[in-house]
C-alpha cells in the first residue's frame, strides 16, 4: 500500500513564500515520476509539477515562481512556493507515479489572501 503524506500547507499573504513536503511510504527511485498537482474549487485538478531523475516541469502558471525537488534518500518531494498570488490558493496534492500506477496524498490547503 503507497501513501503520500504532505505537509507544509497554511495561509500565506501575496507575495509570501511557502515550502510543502511529501513523504512517501515506499523506496522511491529516481526513475518514478513525483511531483505536485492542485485543485482549487470549482476546478479540475492540474498539474503544477513532476520531477523525474533531475528533469523538472512546470506549469506555466508558476515557472519562475516554483521549484519542485526530491530527495530519494528520503523518500521525499518538496515544492518552494515563491511570490506566491492569490490565483495559487487551492488544495495541493502529492503524486507519485511507482510501478506503472497514480498515487496522490491526502491533500494540503494553501490559502493565498491579506
Amino acid at each position: 500500500q503507497v501513501q503520500l503524506v504532505e505537509s507544509g500547507g497554511g495561509l500565506v499573504q501575496p507575495g509570501g513564500s511557502l515550502r510543502l513536503s511529501c513523504v512517501a511510504s515506499v523506496n522511491i527511485a529516481s526513475i518514478y515520476p513525483m511531483g505536485w498537482y492542485r485543485q482549487a474549487p470549482g476546478q479540475q485538478r492540474e498539474l503544477v509539477a513532476l520531477i523525474t531523475g533531475s528533469n523538472a516541469n512546470y506549469a506555466d502558471s508558476v515557472k519562475g515562481r516554483f521549484a519542485v525537488s526530491r530527495d530519494n534518500a528520503k523518500n521525499s518531494v518538496y515544492l518552494q512556493m515563491s511570490s506566491l498570488k492569490p490565483e495559487d490558493t487551492a488544495v495541493y496534492y502529492c503524486y507519485l507515479n511507482y510501478r506503472f500506477q497514480n498515487y496522490w496524498g491526502q491533500g494540503t490547503q494553501v490559502t493565498v489572501s491579506s
